[in-house]
């Protein structure tokens, strides 16, 4: 990776911006961080460098003992709070990571924590937060609808409010793991990419950035449906969002902080959208790499890097992605799974037309060939045509296109879904139901072991005397696949069919008279 031309530098700092950015540099280095937090490493992603062709180092915050950088900015704040402000206790809101930092705080120096926080908080950091002796008070759908209630309780109670990112003391803190990057990797580097959600990490981090290498490029990054810096930086002031996607929680903010704000505006120089497919994929990508698994805000920074490098066709570039959390809800990893694959371009989904006719099915099972199929579903419905929901793996996203283009030639209408929102969240999982031409149909579930090509070796071995009304495949990453057909097989070949299925080298399980059957899948009482 070595060889590249250096990356054309961002312009030179204004003299407002070099202002702004010394005004915070010996916040920064005199920031009181180091009594809760350590210095987390700075660790070569050799897997997906080798794949993008640059190099990428993650900052590994999601190693701080509450599993993200926020306790930084809050144990710095609450350091340096009076003593009697201290005596009568703080007051946070969060999503979960900030409070996770303010209890810990709380406990190293002997205070009370109140913490509000939205009710759509995983589980995983509310527990965290009572296991560390806050006081937590669940409020609101957003973080901003805790924030106002925290506010209330603040004057109600005369407590000290430890916002979350709109403090200097806590941007200071934050600003300390561009002061460990700084230190840990000397040589050059072209960017620094950082998640966004109110901007208190951002906001550090390009403070100390553009106060000692200016050269370096700072990155901010948010996703789709929670861009509100992107916004108010484009359109010159502070914007309130209606709404915020919650899938990567820990960013889900309305409206970011006017002095973070103030810092964005002036010292980054670019930011990136990612959306949830490509989080999913960064969460794949780090744990290939580093065998963690990162919450969705601490993955984006390493899904924009991808982003950025393919958009601006980088090679041989030096990036740091800062991997912000690992408070990651066991609940989300099947949906995480499921999602990566065609976030990475790794997965790609149709929709296939074939005539509804004997030997059809198969003549398009021929066409896929040696290709991994990561899914396949069907359900008979019309007398004429079968449509099939296809899942096939793919290494670039234009290999889609190309395969939707060779089943068309050879007669087969297709429908690329690999970008479908519905098809992905919903459709997949709902493709079967009850039909009216299922007549003489049996239910079969049949085991093969889980290699390639294995399922396309399962297909040829079914017997075409029979119609296949019914096929469900997925693979789920297990060691055998499991699929569910249905066979529409007369009473008249009962014998012939049942020498046909002791013929078959795969063990299976006759679900005709399951009740699950009966109820959702099977037609009136045939």
């Amino acid at each position: 990776m070595s060889g590249a031309a250096p990356a054309e530098p961002p312009a030179p700092p204004s003299p407002k911006a070099r202002r702004i950015a010394a005004e915070y540099l010996q916040r920064i280095l005199t920031a009181r961080v180091y009594d809760v937090a350590h210095e987390t490493p700075l660790q070569p992603a050799r897997s997906l460098s080798r794949r993008i062709g640059n190099h990428v180092l993650l900052k590994r915050e999601d190693q701080q003992p509450v599993f993200s950088f926020k306790l930084r900015g809050a144990y710095n704040k609450m350091a340096r709070l009076a003593p009697e402000a201290l005596a009568r206790g703080v007051i946070c809101a969060s999503a979960g990571n900030h409070a996770q930092g303010v209890a810990l705080a709380a406990r190293r120096l002997s205070c009370r924590a109140v913490i509000v926080m939205p009710v759509t908080t995983p589980k995983l950091k509310v527990d965290a937060v009572h296991a560390l002796g806050g006081e937590v008070v669940l409020h609101g759908d957003s973080y901003s609808d805790a924030y106002a209630h925290a506010l209330e309780l603040q004057r109600g109670e005369g407590l000290t409010f430890v916002h979350p990112f709109d403090d200097p003391d806590v941007i200071a803190g934050q600003g300390t793991v561009a002061m460990e990057i700084l230190r840990q990797h000397q040589g050059p580097l072209d960017a620094v990419f950082v998640p966004i959600g109110g901007g208190g990490l951002v906001a550090g981090v390009a403070a100390y950035v553009k106060a000692l290498r200016p050269e370096v490029r700072v990155i901010g990054v948010q996703t789709v449906d929670s861009d509100a810096m992107i916004r108010s930086v484009r359109g010159g002031k502070r914007v309130m969002l209606s709404d915020v996607g919650l899938f990567s929680d820990g960013t889900a903010v309305k409206q970011v902080g006017s002095e973070t704000y103030r810092l964005v505006r002036a010292l980054v120089d670019d930011f990136v959208a990612v959306d949830t497919d490509a989080a999913c994929a960064a969460i794949k990508d780090v744990f290939q790499d580093t065998r963690s698994v990162l919450e969705p805000a601490g993955a984006l920074a390493v899904a924009a890097v991808k982003q950025y490098a393919e958009a601006r066709k980088a090679k041989g570039r030096t990036f740091v992605a800062i991997t912000s959390g690992a408070n990651m809800n066991f609940d989300r990893l099947r949906f995480v799974a499921e999602r990566a694959e065609v976030g990475e371009h790794r997965e790609a989904l149709f929709a296939i037309t074939v005539p509804e006719e004997r030997g059809s099915f198969r003549r398009f099972c021929e066409l896929i060939g040696p290709r991994s199929v990561t899914e396949f579903n069907y359900r008979i419905s019309d007398e004429r045509v079968a449509h099939l929901f296809v899942g096939l793996t793919i290494s670039r996203r234009d290999e889609a296109e190309r395969i939707a283009r060779h089943f068309a030639r050879h007669g087969f209408a297709t429908v690329d879904l690999t970008d479908d929102e519905l098809a992905k969240e919903h459709v997949r999982h709902m493709v079967g139901g009850r039909s009216e031409l299922a007549h003489d149909e049996r239910l079969f579930r049949f085991e093969f072991p889980e290699r390639p090509g294995a399922l396309m070796r399962f297909l040829a071995a079914m017997h075409p005397g029979w119609n296949i009304s019914l096929f469900h495949y997925r693979n789920q990453g297990a060691d055998s696949g499991r699929v569910l057909v249905g066979l529409q097989v007369p009473a008249a070949d009962e014998r012939e069919f049942a020498a046909f299925l002791r013929t078959l080298a795969y063990p299976f399980v006759e679900e005709t008279r399951n009740p699950v059957y009966r109820l959702f899948l099977r037609q009136g009482r045939g």
